[in-house]
């Protein structure tokens, strides 16, 4: 599955942006898509997952109830809504896809990066003040 993530940008503080992941050369529609961002001289950290089923959602604290995550399947893409962005929400974003007809549902799982095979290059947001 090749991943390719688009729609970062310079945005100011209390702005919004869309991100988008496209998937391509596999199965789209079963598998459950993520989001990771890595700030600059941090670690790579866990945004925000949707399952295949679409039905459930998880987010990081630090970005519930003003990041977005969904997913067409028609279109094998994903979004990621910023809302209300914080200087501290400026990193790359990445996006990642879990393997075939799994589930997520535990945090001590969809945190850990390593659950996941498949990654797009990143795109980045730039949050100014």
């Amino acid at each position: 599955v090749q991943l390719q993530a688009s729609g970062g940008g310079l945005v100011q503080a209390g702005g919004s942006l869309r991100l988008s992941c496209a998937a391509s050369g596999g199965t789209f529609s079963n598998r459950g898509i993520g989001w990771f961002r890595q700030a600059p001289g941090q670690e790579r950290e866990f945004v925000a997952i949707i399952n295949w089923s679409g039905d459930s959602t998880y987010y990081a604290n630090s970005v519930k109830g003003r990041f977005t995550i969904s997913r067409d399947n028609a279109k094998n893409t994903v979004f990621l809504q910023l809302n209300t962005v914080k200087l501290e929400d400026t990193a790359v974003y990445y996006c990642t896809a879990g393997p075939p007809n799994t589930y997520y549902t535990s945090s001590s799982t969809y945190n850990d990066q390593r659950v996941y095979p498949y990654w797009g290059q990143g795109t980045l947001v730039t949050v100014s003040s």
